[in-house]
């Protein structure tokens, strides 16, 4: 079993009289990615500045590879890699002199620094564009830059605070693939994210903050089975029986339906209300092109568990 790179126990933060952070507790295993996941407001942010050290808590303790975030900050600041939520290199520098630049900071000699930034230029794909100032780079070249500067120095722990905001599908999609790529060779990561989609595909763990607390934990699928039963999806054969079917599958629910593109769905407490479903639709002679059960997404456990804390 993998021995615990972060664990975090009663962690408190207050900022004037606003608590961010109202005793939580969490853990991550070496080599693996852990989502911390929550609305804007809940803590998220907060609970990576401290656990980097930029933050100290009013209550609880923190440690990263067995060192205390308070008492030892030098042997945590050796040993992790943070990337922010915005992208921390310099304009006027090229990718290269950039990287090269951490690597002397690190103690690296000259040639060291260099050869280490030729390593993360290849691995990032952005050994065409190493030579130019970072100011012409796109965004998705900077955020994959930013990334591989908190990889000069080889962090057993890395840190990333919604590092996918604001990239297009491409480059939110090739990220993903470097930091997986990074915890399949023993990297931890703790991945702060709106994107629901995004600890569905990378983590194997998730920690949800709600209003200063953990209100849920436990794998991807483990989040969508807590979040109160199954999913009734239904897809019209004719879009003109859209609204037909959403009060057919509201009255046998009794709860919200939602409607995206071309598919009704609600939750579905009880796995029967498909039957029921099934045979008013048949009866009303409403023809569908799909329908079944599911687990919810991500997303609507996600809308589930922080509706639930907060109510």
């Amino acid at each position: 079993m993998s021995q615990a790179a972060i664990v975090v126990t009663g962690l408190t933060k207050s900022f004037g009289r606003i608590r961010v952070l109202d005793g939580v507790g969490f853990e991550a295993a070496e080599g693996t990615v852990l989502a911390l996941l929550g609305p804007n407001g809940a803590g998220k942010t907060t609970a990576v500045r401290i656990l980097c050290t930029l933050l100290r808590p009013d209550a609880g303790h923190a440690e990263v590879l067995g060192h205390d975030v308070v008492r030892e900050p030098q042997q945590v600041r050796s040993a992790i890699g943070l990337t922010g939520q915005y992208a921390a290199v310099d304009e006027m520098l090229s990718g290269r002199e950039n990287l090269s630049m951490i690597g002397r900071l690190l103690g690296l000699s000259r040639q060291a620094a260099r050869s280490r930034a030729g390593e993360l230029l290849a691995a990032f794909d952005l050994e065409q564009n190493a030579g130019k100032t970072v100011k012409t780079y796109s965004g998705g070249m900077r955020r994959r830059l930013d990334l591989s500067a908190s990889l000069v120095g080889k962090p057993r722990v890395l840190f990333l605070d919604e590092p996918t905001t604001g990239l297009d599908p491409v480059g939110r999609n090739l990220l993903w693939e470097l930091i997986a790529s990074l915890a399949a060779r023993g990297t931890t990561v703790l991945l702060t994210t709106q994107y629901l989609e995004e600890a569905d595909r990378l983590a194997s763990r998730a920690v949800v903050i709600d209003h200063g607390h953990v209100v849920a934990e436990g794998s991807p699928a483990e989040l969508k089975e807590r979040s109160g039963g199954q999913v009734i999806e239904v897809r019209p054969l004719r879009r003109d029986d859209l609204p037909a079917i959403t009060r057919v599958l509201a009255g046998v629910t009794g709860a919200s339906v939602s409607t995206e593109r071309d598919t009704v769905a609600a939750p579905a407490a009880d796995p029967r209300w498909l039957g029921v479903v099934v045979s008013r639709l048949a009866e009303q002679d409403i023809p569908v092109s799909q329908i079944g059960l599911r687990l919810p997404s991500l997303d609507e456990a996600f809308l589930r568990i922080t509706q639930r804390s907060s109510a």
